[in-house]
């Protein structure tokens, strides 16, 4: 794929963003940012950036200036707030690479962290987000966007991690650089004998089914399986995944409160699985110790 990516800035610009949103998120207007707010957030810090090929816009970044607190008082960091790509154009490395084009951006405006949600139960989000692009996360964020009415999320509390996006580190720079870290499969965790955090049924490769309870165990890491096609699963047994999402919240929420941090996910391919990886402390596998 021939793409290119640039800064959009004009009301014509951002029209084709607006329309985008509409067939990422179908189903209601009430999502959409409109252009009027994202014109008022190009010309005020944000940045908004849009994914090309042959002219036609495929996939849209969207984030905007803002703050968080440390020990000192308030400091400066970008919020991406959206990342969108055309259903037809998935998995083709489009949201790679807008991220990497807003991790250069944002670099040279001087900051040195980037924030966004996302749902946890998301196997490719959580794949271009922890294992491509290095971010990690230990917040867990209840219905913090209250009952959205879109056709991916409607019906679920939308819950989301909040990912750090520590952009000067020399973990994510090894992810972003020419020479990218070797991918790290389930085998790598097995042979170093790495725990799983809990077992799952599993009657077909999408029914899998959470168990009754779980312990968080004093472990360097862990691994947390979760469905590799939530929306798939959404569609076929609606309550079975509100069970995900209610047990999925009582794992990372007391992993996180435990002092887990989550630092990689895994897509085995050859069955359908996917784990994220929980890492306590200093504790690493390949170079999964977190460095800010």
């Amino acid at each position: 794929m021939s793409l290119t990516i640039r800064i959009l800035e004009t009301p014509a610009e951002l029209t084709e963003v607006e329309e985008l949103q509409r067939q990422v998120w179908p189903g209601t207007e009430t999502e959409v940012v409109p252009v009027h707010l994202l014109v008022t957030a190009a010309h005020n810090g944000g940045l908004v950036l849009g994914a090309f090929e042959n002219h036609k816009m495929l996939g849209f970044a969207f984030g905007f200036p803002g703050l968080y607190q440390v020990p000192d008082g308030p400091r400066l960091k970008h919020c991406s707030h959206m990342l969108g790509v055309h259903p037809d154009a998935r998995d083709s490395g489009i949201g790679f690479a807008l991220k990497r084009a807003q991790w250069q951006i944002v670099r040279k405006q001087g900051l040195d962290r980037i924030t966004w949600t996302y749902d946890p139960l998301l196997s490719r989000n959580a794949h271009l987000n922890l294992a491509r692009l290095g971010a990690v996360c230990n917040t867990y964020l209840r219905e913090v966007y209250g009952q959205m009415r879109d056709g991916l999320n409607a019906g679920l509390p939308s819950d989301r991690f909040q990912v750090d996006w520590w952009i000067n580190t020399p973990r994510v720079e090894r992810r972003l650089g020419s020479n990218p870290r070797a991918r790290l499969e389930l085998s790598d965790f097995d042979a170093a004998h790495t725990p799983r955090l809990y077992s799952v049924s599993s009657p077909t490769a999408t029914l899998i089914r959470p168990p009754a309870q779980f312990t968080i165990p004093d472990e360097a890491l862990l691994l947390a399986e979760i469905p590799s096609d939530f929306l798939q699963l959404k569609q076929i047994n609606f309550p079975l995944a509100a069970d995900w999402r209610q047990f999925s919240r009582a794992v990372f929420e007391s992993a996180f409160a435990a002092g887990y941090l989550v630092t990689d996910f895994i897509y085995e391919r050859s069955s359908s699985r996917s784990f994220y990886v929980l890492t306590h402390g200093d504790s690493t596998l390949g170079d999964l110790t977190v460095q800010k």
